[in-house]
């Protein structure tokens, strides 16, 4: 459970805090003084420190600074009047991560404190770049040998500790934001903050303020000054996730802080200067964005300064055997289940042979469901999801045999015979079915003439290997001595 430190001397306020806190399973530490919140902190190391600004005796600002001389990377939120908002800015000016007006918003505070805790987090969970077999130790870890991610861990001890943007590119679920935190990690801004912005989350507008903040009356319900993500994290790292869905607008902004590290919050005219650390990264093809004015190219090159791409999952080989394994000792050590032995090789051929549209998060989800359905010390294939276990459970059968695509009998490859029968049957979508016809019978050909060769079936086809795997788990072609299609595929 995470845990928070609520410093206020109200004992009402702070048992109000406690029991809201606790609805979103955040446990919560009480202190009333400055000296009980500094014991508490030195004792616990709380993951969010919620601090009143205005303590008997001592002011805010001193008790942050005595916070951050223990542990700069703790969020500290201040609970403050509206008389004492500017001491609260100037708080925020110097690293807090954010503050509260009183009388408290609960949701609201519940929100910020899950948030603040999820920022600590990527900011001290450990990632790891084992090889091979590697043992499990604390911390997100990178798990692979194949020669793609041995390029990726090389790449990220080449430009950690260079002053340099980042430009991670790959599919969703790939491991972007796990590179980031390493990159991160082995910086010399490692002792700052790190902050992750999800950019296909926000609304332009949100966007905008959540990154340079904006002035008191800068819109409708502006009612406060709110300083940005930018100005918080001066000389930290900022992750920019889902880069390529900013607007124009805020391009244009992030361009002038990477030209110049400086800016102005929304609504405002203060010039303000910061030193971050942008690491950016996107599933979309930049340089199409780029040629349809979708994307601005003095922004691409300035982001650009590395590029690290991660490859999809199912160009992984090997290491998807590795993954599996790596993930099933984790599940089973958070969820207690000592008996588990491993997974069955039908089993583990089956999770091979897939797809993986969601890559290593998919797999991840994969073998917490199949651990959470197994009633056995080994996970067989009925206990693998459904898309995959249905894969096993069919019945296949040669290809020089008839099957059913559409009719009960007929040569498959027999277009006019195909085609015929469709138009018999009053198809209204024909020209997707014969092609779909086509493509299974000429990939089930050469796979027949390679005997399951993936990598000469796909030099025969001119096609990726990928592309081969991802049509024999679409079509259920299953690869034995006589390669055959599922009846049922869809």
């Amino acid at each position: 459970m995470s845990q928070a430190l609520v410093v206020d001397d109200d004992r009402t306020v702070r048992e109000m805090v406690r029991r809201s806190l606790e609805k979103v399973n955040i446990d919560v530490m009480t202190a009333g003084t400055a000296d009980e919140a500094m014991d508490a902190i030195r004792a616990s190391s709380p993951e969010v420190v919620l601090l009143d600004i205005m303590l008997p005796g001592v002011s805010g600002l001193d008790i942050f600074r005595e916070i951050h001389k223990l542990d700069r990377r703790l969020p500290v939120v201040f609970i403050t009047s509206s008389s004492e908002s500017n001491l609260a800015i100037e708080a925020m000016q110097l690293g807090a991560f954010d503050y509260l007006a009183k009388p408290l918003d609960l949701p609201k505070l519940n929100l910020l404190a899950q948030k603040a805790i999820e920022t600590r987090r990527l900011m001290n969970i450990p990632v790891a770049l084992p090889v091979g077999d590697a043992k499990t130790g604390k911390g997100d870890q990178f798990v692979g040998r194949s020669p793609q991610m041995l390029e990726v861990f090389k790449a990220i001890g080449r430009v950690a500790a260079e002053n340099v943007n980042v430009l991670i590119r790959g599919e969703s679920g790939t491991g972007k934001e796990l590179v980031a935190r390493a990159i991160y990690q082995h910086s010399p801004r490692s002792k700052e903050c790190f902050m992750a912005v999800n950019c296909a989350a926000l609304t332009e507008t949100l966007l905008e303020s959540e990154l340079f903040g904006y002035e008191k009356g800068a819109f409708t319900g502006a009612d406060r000054q709110r300083i940005g993500k930018f100005e918080q994290c001066n000389g930290g790292t900022i992750f920019l996730d889902e880069v390529g869905d900013m607007s124009q607008l805020t391009q244009g902004k992030v361009l002038r802080l990477l030209q110049e590290q400086k800016f102005e919050r929304v609504g405002g005219n203060k010039t303000i200067e910061t030193d971050v650390r942008i690491i950016a990264a996107t599933n979309r093809n930049l340089e199409d964005m780029v040629k349809s004015g979708l994307f601005r190219e003095d922004l691409f090159y300035r982001l650009n300064g590395m590029t690290i791409s991660l490859p999809p999952l199912r160009d992984r080989g090997d290491d998807i055997a590795l993954l599996v394994e790596h993930y099933l000792n984790e599940a089973c050590y958070e969820m207690g289940r000592t008996e588990t032995e491993g997974v069955s090789s039908e089993a583990l051929e089956l999770l091979i042979q897939y797809h993986w549209p969601g890559n290593v998060r998919e797999l991840q989800s994969v073998v917490r469901q199949s651990l959470l359905n197994s009633t056995t010390p080994v996970i067989v294939p009925s206990f693998l999801p459904d898309e995959l276990s249905r894969r096993f459970n069919t019945q296949t059968m040669p290809f020089d045999t008839q099957m059913d695509v559409g009719s009960d009998d007929f040569p498959l490859s027999d277009l006019r015979l195909f085609v015929d029968q469709r138009l018999a049957e009053q198809s209204t979508d024909l020209y997707s079915e014969t092609l779909e016809a086509m493509e299974r019978y000429l990939l089930t050909r050469v796979l027949n003439e390679t005997g399951g060769n993936q990598t000469r079936a796909a030099e025969i086809l001119g096609i990726t290997r990928g592309k081969i795997r991802d049509r024999i788990a679409q079509f259920g072609i299953s690869l034995a001595k006589t390669v055959s299609i599922d009846d049922d595929a869809d």
